[in-house]
């Protein structure tokens, strides 16, 4: 499902799936927004009440997030590439907002509420990760540009191995130390590698693939769940003292980019569609990717942040589907001959 966040092979709606010809790739689209945040919620309980068992899962999440990503890859196809030769001004502007908005929003934040350093760049490196698929299915139950979505997923998802460290070390560089090269190095190693692979092994079995691709959304979430019951296992003490402060965070910070992504959009005079997806690939991040570095490079408790983040965008992303597929798309001129 999508949500590489799923959080991440999420469920990446193709060109297919974008046309109304596609209800079976719609019904998936649809259990998966509303079922994976349920699956994740269920997952973040679980790590709470049984911290033990579950802090079993710690030294597997870089080999999941792995397998998310090497997931993302199957779902990739050369026309997603090709989109972005067509449209190179829009997705660069994509990328450059999904980077530059939530970083510096996750700072703000992050000074205004007061977080304690841990806390901070757990935030902080939220803002820093590229986009989660799960955004591309929004955008799709959205009536979005889904083609503009998948395409800046991917190339912020390529990009992340030098844009996300860089950005925390930039901003949280002064509140705690940030382990750049490392934080790169295992950047590398869950996402760049794992896509890349999952793209070859496409090109190659691609027949097997497309005959057993509705399996990847579900390998992804129960991954994603996994994560998210390692990372709260290893900070349930902390989560009943900042529980509810790191709740606030996380909703304001994924409130304000879906906003502040949309407004950006509007003021650059993009379609309806196009700010659709420009607004849910600003607010959705690969909040798997940044539980598994936070927890990797700083600590359980600076991954709470990211966990709650995977429960919580999701449910909000659904709730922009259902609003803004209800309403309609009024600035695309009407095809001669339409309805006939």
């Amino acid at each position: 499902m999508p949500s590489t966040d799923p959080a991440t092979a999420e469920t990446r709606p193709s060109a297919a799936s974008a046309s109304p010809t596609a209800p079976a790739a719609d019904r998936t689209a649809r259990v998966a927004v509303t079922v994976f945040p349920l699956l994740v919620l269920v997952a973040g309980v679980i790590g709470f009440t049984l911290p033990g068992p579950s802090s079993t899962l710690a030294p597997a999440v870089p080999w999941l997030l792995g397998a998310i990503m090497f997931c993302m890859g199957l779902t990739l196809t050369l026309p997603d590439f090709a989109r972005i030769a067509k449209r190179p001004w829009m997705v660069l502007i994509g990328v450059v907002l999904q980077y530059g908005i939530m970083p510096f929003l996750a700072w703000i934040i992050a000074l205004t509420l007061q977080l304690t350093p841990e806390l901070a760049a757990g935030v902080i490196l939220v803002g820093c990760a590229p986009g989660g698929t799960a955004s591309n299915v929004v955008t799709y139950l959205s009536r979005g540009d889904t083609a503009l979505s998948v395409t800046v997923t991917t190339c912020s998802t390529l990009l992340a191995p030098i844009a996300t460290p860089l950005l925390t070390l930039w901003i949280a560089g002064a509140i705690l130390e940030v382990p750049f090269q490392p934080m790169m190095i295992s950047i590398l190693q869950t996402v760049l590698i794992p896509v890349i692979g999952g793209l070859l092994v496409r090109i190659v079995f691609r027949s097997l693939i497309v005959k057993i691709q509705g399996v990847f959304p579900w390998l992804s979430t129960i991954a994603i769940s996994l994560i998210v019951a390692a990372v709260v296992a290893g900070s349930a003490d902390q989560i009943v003292q900042a529980g509810l402060l790191v709740f606030v965070a996380v909703v304001l910070h994924n409130g304000l980019g879906l906003l502040l992504g949309y407004l950006a959009a509007w003021a650059m005079r993009m379609t309806q569609r196009e700010r659709r997806a420009i607004s849910v690939e600003v607010g959705m991040q690969n909040s798997g990717l940044a539980a598994s570095l936070a927890a990797a490079h700083f600590s359980p408790l600076a991954a709470l942040p990211a966990a709650v983040f995977s429960v919580w965008h999701n449910l909000s992303g659904a709730l922009f589907a259902m609003i803004m597929g209800r309403r309609p798309v009024t600035d695309e001129p009407v095809e001669v001959g339409a309805g006939r």
